[in-house]
């Protein structure tokens, strides 16, 4: 979007600059009220249509499946660094450049991120169901948990269609603004599915969690690629054949657990002592 007027190209007997049709007097001083009420109406703009684009949306979904395994002061910084970083990026590539990242190249990595999550997650804990030893080591206590979800989150949103709603924001509002606001509608939304994953968290054992979040996963991959490789499919359909990857990965590993091994009746519990020739 070209944002000015040809160097020469005149109006009366002073060169002017072209300014968003949106915000005419943008570039008011900073202590001009009129300037602060523009301002708070782009931020309050774009917390709205980031919220609303939000709900629902598979980021949610995420958030809940982090919040299941991980505390939840580090999800939501995750996510809000994460959400900073996409947001300040999507404003740039909007209000600066006003063309797209290769974001079916960027779709594809994540799908491939998401489906390796799940089916690692999945063998974890149900190798831990066929052996005798405690179940596996909680990520809760893994000394990067932060790094797993902004990662995530990062991979996830690069190419969703909020951050195409923040760029099309960008080109016509104050691009500080829209990028405080779609920062601050997306850290409430995916606030809120945190907030009922730490309610279902209590009430649920920490191996079926960890089977629930791989098999979301596995989900959340299947729904990336397959929208991606066919993006004439529709919503629901596209649904229904991500449904396939979680049915068909735990299947997998149901198959191929190894039956524990039954005791011998008669068997002493207790060794034998050895002779000692």
């Amino acid at each position: 979007m070209n944002r000015f007027v040809p160097v020469g190209e005149t109006f009366g007997q002073d060169n002017i600059r072209c300014r968003p049709e949106a915000y005419p007097d943008s570039d008011r001083q900073a202590g001009d009220p009129g300037a602060a009420h523009i301002m708070i109406a782009t931020v309050l703009l774009s917390i709205g249509i980031v919220f609303l684009a939000e709900l629902g949306d598979k980021s949610q979904l995420m958030a809940l499946t982090f919040a299941l395994r991980y505390r939840w002061w580090v999800v939501l910084g995750g996510i809000a660094t994460a959400s900073a970083a996409v947001h300040l990026l999507s404003v740039g590539v909007g209000y600066f450049l006003g063309s797209a990242l290769p974001t079916r190249a960027i779709a594809l990595v994540a799908a491939l991120t998401f489906l390796a999550v799940g089916v690692w997650t999945l063998r974890e804990h149900f190798g831990a169901a066929d052996e005798d030893d405690p179940a596996p080591k909680s990520l809760r206590a893994s000394t990067a948990p932060f790094f797993v979800v902004l990662s995530a989150f990062l991979l996830a949103e690069l190419g969703d269609r909020t951050m195409f709603a923040t760029a099309a924001l960008a080109t016509d509002y104050d691009w500080i603004g829209v990028w405080l606001g779609s920062t601050i509608g997306m850290v409430a939304a995916d606030a809120l599915a945190i907030g009922i994953g730490i309610l279902v968290g209590k009430h649920l054992p920490e191996h079926a969690i960890g089977i629930g979040s791989g098999l979301l996963f596995l989900y959340f991959g299947a729904l990336t690629l397959i929208s991606t490789a066919a993006p004439g499919l529709g919503t629901l359909a596209v649904a229904l054949l991500a449904c396939t990857a979680p049915a068909l990965g735990g299947a997998a590993l149901l198959l191929g657990r190894r039956p524990r091994r039954a005791p011998v009746e008669g068997a002493s519990e207790t060794p034998l002592p050895r002779v000692h020739r």
